[in-house]
């Protein structure tokens, strides 16, 4: 009985220290990354998606197309898309702020969204 239950010991053990290095090392980000998010501005008024996410320093690229001429504005790094209807406009920054800053059509301060820039 007494090698049945160190079995079941070493078993319980194992599974123990598995999941702890999993806790501890498994949700470790990979550095900076590259980051792509295209989006759609309809009107001036909507952003689809309307909520963008990136983690500090990573190099972060956002491809506008709108069906409208006018400018997005992304608060915070001070970055304007100078949108053309129909055509994709392009903007790449690395993310060096965290927090989260609005993004919006300037003409009307109409806000369209978010960038979120996690640490």
């Amino acid at each position: 009985m007494s090698r049945y239950r160190f079995v079941i010991v070493a078993a319980v053990l194992v599974v123990f220290v598995a999941v702890g290095a999993y806790l501890l090392f498994g949700n470790k980000s990979s550095g900076p990354q590259i980051v792509t998010i295209n989006v759609t501005v309809t009107g001036g008024t909507s952003m689809k998606p309307p909520d963008l996410s990136a983690h500090h320093n990573d190099t972060v690229t956002i491809n506008i197309t709108s069906d409208t001429d006018g400018e997005v504005h992304l608060h915070g790094y001070d970055i304007a898309f100078e949108a053309k209807a129909g055509q994709v406009v392009s903007q790449t920054f690395k993310a060096v702020n965290t927090g989260d800053f609005p993004i919006e059509w300037e003409s009307t301060s109409t806000e369209l969204g978010h960038l979120i820039v996690n640490p």
